[in-house]
């Protein structure tokens, strides 16, 4: 993205993404917040885009604990190759820190699988999209340069997927539903610089299922900035 930026010579473009673009838009914005003029989250201000401290993410935390865990076995072991450090604050970091916040991402995990219908038992391999928001996946907090972000919420939940069992949609969609607040509500308050709107039961294609309300807002955001 970033040589995309600079081949044209382009003086603080707009940057607009969508879905998992948003954790690329919080990237370059946190890295280089002197080459964008501002981004545009199309229900794409999620975890992997703010990472919200209060409320945790179980596929960040337990990337942060897999790193502090490997990074505890090297200095054990003296892989590291920079002699025996001092093992007591990684270890005081994993105890206080790191281990709670997955267990409060765990419990939330189980939460929502106690609200969803049974598996089939079927699993399918991680797609592209599931291993590009691991690979890329950080705490993304630092974002200083003016926002505007639209969210699909309420979004109602395919029906299709809970079609024998109307009491397991419900719950679905209330779980999904106070989700999506604790995010949107931690992203305005964590982001300044964030106007954020909510489209009721927008689809998560929100540029297509309400391109005029889009428009709108990004029109009136970027007629605002310097």
């Amino acid at each position: 993205m970033l040589a995309v930026l600079d081949a044209p010579k382009l003086n603080r473009p707009i940057l607009v993404g969508h879905s998992i673009a948003g954790e690329e838009l919080s990237s370059v914005a946190t890295r280089h917040p002197e080459k964008v003029g501002g981004l545009v989250y199309l229900d794409a201000g999620y975890p992997y885009a703010f990472y919200d401290r209060s409320h945790g993410d179980l596929t960040i935390d337990s990337a942060e604990l897999r790193k502090e865990l490997e990074q505890l076995q090297n200095i054990r072991y003296g892989i590291s190759g920079v002699g025996p450090p001092d093992q007591k604050p990684l270890i005081r970091e994993l105890l206080q820190t790191t281990l709670p916040q997955v267990e409060r991402d765990l419990q939330h995990q189980l939460k929502w699988l106690q609200a969803a219908p049974p598996s089939s038992g079927d699993r399918s391999s991680p797609s592209p999209v599931d291993l590009a928001i691991l690979a890329g996946a950080e705490k993304y907090t630092d974002i200083r340069v003016p926002v505007l972000a639209l969210f699909a919420f309420p979004q109602d939940l395919a029906p299709t997927v809970f079609a024998n069992d109307p009491a397991a949609h419900a719950r679905l969609e209330a779980v999904n539903r106070a989700d999506r607040e604790t995010q949107i509500k931690a992203f305005q308050s964590g982001i300044p610089s964030a106007h954020v709107v909510r489209l009721p039961h927008a689809d998560h294609f929100l540029f297509i299922t309400n391109e005029t309300d889009v428009l709108r807002e990004m029109n009136t955001f970027l007629e605002k900035l310097p």
